[in-house]
């Protein structure tokens, strides 16, 4: 199964309204960042355990480690959780800028260091979520230009 087929899969298999609010997402986040890299972590680790929600994925960012390694990684996640759903923006480095910038102003949502939760869509300002993730998108090296 490749990726797309992985993205239907999840988001098909929540229950509705988050199944057609992760539709939606998943809409917007493609239109502002048609080219983006997808991605699709299902979760487990490399024995199959489970250690997270699955998310999706979208963009690429180069990640630093200590000692000198990088890794790949998406700028933006999305996942489901038991009470709604979870934005990551995760290429942005200043850790109060999403806080400072969106969290007055996006609406029913909390609002941490590099997610957005919500129980539903329509308790979100969608023009601000979508600038939100404009910014995410385009986070260079940590900083949003």
């Amino acid at each position: 199964m490749n990726i797309q087929e992985q993205i239907i899969e999840y988001i098909t298999s929540q229950p509705e309204p988050k199944r057609s609010d992760m539709q939606e997402l998943h809409r917007i986040i493609l239109e502002i960042g048609p080219e983006c890299k997808l991605w699709f972590l299902d979760g487990k680790n490399s024995e199959g355990k489970t250690v997270s929600n699955p998310n999706i994925g979208y963009g690429f960012q180069t990640l630093p480690y200590a000692g000198g390694k990088t890794r790949g990684f998406y700028q933006i996640g999305i996942s489901a959780n038991t009470t709604g759903i979870s934005v990551y923006i995760l290429s942005i480095a200043d850790k109060t800028y999403l806080s400072q910038t969106y969290g007055d102003k996006i609406g029913k949502a909390s609002v941490t260091g590099y997610c957005i939760k919500f129980k539903t869509l329509k308790d979100i300002n969608l023009d601000i979520f979508e600038a939100a993730i404009r910014d995410g998108f385009k986070a260079q090296n940590g900083k949003v230009n």
